[in-house]
């Protein structure tokens, strides 16, 4: 699997970690930056891993801001993209089995590095389910 990667500056650290734990796993990671924890505007990153996925060049994205927050609904202001910001596995694996989340968003201030690690693990592995949960992903689209 094909993953990208891209944070701003509060999640450029934890970006990195992650970054390693993939390539140690095998996965093919695309590097989408920050590439220093020199300020910069996390909407820019969010789009960058955005157009990845919508573009086909990964299959799958991570995004880190200092919370979280800001990078998750940047990202989410993509038609097609369903960025979910967790801060346990349970919620990891629910994104991916219920609403066929493509990016998990992380707060570099937040969340410890083993926790993440972990939820990045997760979120990689888990299927979506499908069914009924694919009908409320196409009600989402619509609106």
């Amino acid at each position: 699997m094909k993953i990208a990667l891209g944070a701003d500056h509060g999640g450029y650290q934890l970006k990195e970690i992650i970054k390693k734990h993939l390539e140690s796993k095998g996965y093919e990671v695309v590097d989408k930056g920050t590439y220093s924890t020199d300020s910069v505007d996390y909407p820019d990153y969010a789009k960058a891993v955005a157009t990845a996925i919508l573009e086909n060049e990964v299959e799958r994205g991570i995004l880190v801001c200092g919370t979280g927050i800001g990078i998750s609904i940047a990202a989410n202001r993509f038609k097609g993209i369903r960025a979910a910001l967790c801060n346990n596995t349970t919620m990891a694996k629910l994104t991916r089995e219920h609403n066929n989340a493509n990016i998990l968003a992380l707060g570099g201030r937040m969340t410890g590095d083993v926790l993440a690690l972990e939820m990045v693990d997760v979120f990689l592995d888990t299927e979506f389910q499908g069914g009924r949960h694919q009908t409320r992903i196409d009600k989402i689209d619509t609106l």
